[in-house]
C-alpha cells in the first residue's frame, strides 16, 4: 500500500484541530463501494455490489447483457476526470435510472441481494472491519452515503453478515418499494448517483442529521473526486479528506492530490486511517 499526503503541514494542523475538540465532536463520512469495499477481487474489477449481478446469471437471460451495455458505454464516462461536471452527471443519471428500470424488468428480488452478499466475490477493503470496531467502541457515528444501484438493503445485509451492523452506522442509500413477496416494483426518487452526491444533503435524512448535526469536525472517506460533493450542506468545522485512487493512477494522482488530504493507492488497506483514529 502507498500513502501520499498532499500536504503535510496542512494535515498536522487539521489533526490536532480535531484531537483539541475530542472524538464526540467526529464523525466519518464514507462512501461504499471501492472505499469500503476492496476495488478488484481476485485480480478482477468489482467496482460494485452490481457488477455481481450483472457478471452472474441471478437475473432473467437478457439482464446481463444489457446491463454490460450500459457499463461498457457509462463506466469509461464516470472515470475520466476530463469530461465536465455537469455532461457526467447527466449520464449518470442515464444510466441509473435505465439500470433501475431493467432491474425491475428482470425480476430483481430479496433473495437476488442475499446470494449477492453470500457469493465472496465482494469484499470489504482490507482492515475496513476493523475500523468499524473502532468507531463504534469510541461511539464515532459512520455514516454511509452510497449511490449503490443494489441500495441500502444489499449494505445492510453485507455489514449483517459480518455482524458490524452496528448503531452507529446509518445508510443513506438508493432503496426500493418491494411487495409482499419480496420483488422490486419500483425505486425511491431522487435517485442518487456518484455525480449528484452534492445534492443528497444529509439535512434531507432528520433521523441520521441529529446524531451528527452537533459533531462538526468529519472525515471523509471517497474514492470518486466527486464524493466530495457528500459534504456539501453539512456545517462542518474541520473537514479532513483522505481519498481511495484505485486505478489509473498516474493520470489520477496529481488531480486527486488537489482534492484529498491523503491518498490510499493501488487499492490499499484502510489501516492508515485506523492509525489516525487512534491517534485522534
Amino acid at each position: 500500500m502507498t500513502v501520499v499526503v498532499s500536504n503535510s503541514e496542512k494535515l498536522e494542523e487539521l489533526k490536532n484541530k480535531i484531537i483539541k475538540d475530542g472524538v464526540e465532536n467526529l464523525h466519518v463520512l464514507a462512501d461504499f463501494d471501492r472505499t469500503l469495499t476492496k476495488a478488484f477481487v481476485n485480480g478482477q474489477s468489482r467496482p460494485s455490489l452490481t457488477s455481481v449481478l450483472r457478471d452472474g446469471n441471478y437475473l432473467t437471460q437478457n439482464y446481463a447483457s444489457k446491463a454490460h451495455g450500459f457499463y461498457n458505454k457509462y463506466h469509461a464516462i464516470e472515470i475520466d476526470t476530463n469530461i465536465p461536471h455537469q455532461k457526467k452527471k447527466k449520464a449518470m443519471e442515464e444510466w441509473w435510472t435505465l439500470h433501475f428500470d431493467l432491474l425491475i424488468k428482470s425480476g430483481l428480488n430479496k433473495k437476488h441481494l442475499k446470494e449477492i452478499v453470500n457469493s465472496g466475490k465482494v469484499e470489504f477493503r482490507q482492515n475496513a472491519l476493523e475500523l468499524m470496531d473502532i468507531l463504534k467502541e469510541r461511539g464515532i457515528p459512520l455514516v454511509i452515503m452510497s449511490s449503490s444501484g443494489l441500495g441500502g438493503d444489499a449494505i445492510a445485509m453485507m455489514l449483517e453478515k459480518e455482524r458490524k451492523l452496528y448503531n452507529n452506522i446509518y445508510i443513506i442509500s438508493n432503496s426500493f418499494k418491494w411487495d409482499k413477496k419480496g420483488n422490486a416494483v419500483e425505486v425511491k426518487k431522487p435517485i442518487i448517483h456518484v455525480i449528484n452526491k452534492d445534492e443528497t444533503m444529509i439535512k434531507d435524512f432528520p433521523e441520521i442529521y441529529k446524531k451528527i448535526k452537533d459533531r462538526k469536525n468529519v472525515i471523509l472517506l471517497g474514492d470518486n473526486i466527486e464524493d466530495l460533493g457528500m459534504i456539501i450542506g453539512f456545517d462542518y468545522k474541520n473537514l479532513l479528506k483522505i481519498g481511495f485512487l484505485n486505478e489509473n493512477i498516474e493520470e489520477n494522482l496529481e488531480k486527486y492530490k488537489k482534492s484529498f488530504d491523503v491518498l490510499i493507492l493501488n487499492d490499499g488497506s484502510i489501516n492508515y486511517l485506523n492509525n489516525l483514529i487512534k491517534e485522534l
